[in-house]
């Protein structure tokens, strides 16, 4: 046990920890670890062997850091100058083999990632990016910077989004697919380039979402994608023929902002997708 600025830490023998780095209560460090100058990281966080935190990094508490991951590094952006950016990490977070996560580029930004997350083996999170709150990153799933992700979106496996697009909250990204495009609050996505396939009824129930709302976000989506309106003319339909509720003004708000332009259907399947089968 190492006494590390007045608290209690267990860092291995062969661990690199800078004496000015800030280490909570029953914080664990492995070895061959290197943890950085300007790092703080929360009470019972376990970070595990050969991991590499540096820059102005700040990790939570009750966060899990796997073998090999690398977080607040120098961010993969030709504008950046060396200025001081962050990255901060919420609580319970757990950040598996190999990931990435850089710091932002520009003076005193930020790249933020949420409480409970899960991020697996050799996901890249790029600079500037926000991630909400409970978030799955599958393996290999890679954002570029700018990219910010709501609350209790899951990203598959090898996607790839593009820089600057939204994920909206209890979205689906599927596995292998090439987003360019905002992907609208509640759907599921797949292909390359993506294409939406459904709303996320599964998604939307775990998440304690109500039947009447889950009805209400379906009768949105029917009018944006099977309407034939264009995006304007289909949040005005939307604002006057659906009842509202706290989960269709966010899709509103979503969609107002949607700077990118959004996923879409395929416009050459005309059959049934699983957002018809659930009422």
């Amino acid at each position: 046990m190492t006494d590390n600025n007045n608290s209690v830490a267990e860092i291995h023998k062969f661990a690199v920890v800078h004496p000015n780095a800030k280490l909570g209560k029953n914080v664990k460090i492995g070895p061959f670890t290197v943890i950085g100058e300007n790092v703080e990281i929360g009470d019972g966080t376990e970070v595990g062997p050969s991991v590499v935190i540096t820059g102005w990094t700040k990790i939570g508490k009750d966060c899990h850091i796997f073998q090999g991951a690398s977080v607040g590094e120098e961010p993969q952006d030709l504008k950046f100058k060396g200025e001081r950016s962050y990255v901060e990490i919420g609580d319970r977070t757990r950040i598996h083999e190999f990931c990435t996560i850089h710091r932002a580029c520009g003076e005193d930004e930020v790249t933020r990632i949420g409480d409970d997350c899960l991020l697996m083996a050799y996901v890249h999170v790029a600079h500037n990016c926000v991630l909400g709150n409970n978030i799955v990153m599958a393996n290999a799933a890679m954002v570029a910077g700018h990219v910010v992700i709501e609350d209790r979106a899951v990203v598959g496996g090898m996607a790839g989004v593009h820089q600057f697009v939204r994920i909206g909250r209890n979205a689906m990204v599927g596995g292998m697919s090439r987003n360019v495009h905002d992907i609208v609050p509640f759907t599921m996505i797949e292909g390359s380039p993506a294409v939406v396939c459904g709303l996320n009824s599964v998604g939307m129930a775990r998440a304690g979402i109500t039947p009447d709302s889950r009805k209400k976000i379906k009768q949105a989506y029917r009018l944006l994608f099977r309407s034939g309106l264009r995006l304007e003319d289909a949040v005005k339909a939307i604002e006057e023929q659906v009842e509202s509720c706290e989960e269709v003004e966010h899709m509103l708000t979503f969609l107002k902002n949607a700077d990118r332009g959004i996923c879409r259907p395929n416009p050459r399947h005309g059959s049934k997708s699983s957002d018809e089968a659930e009422d």
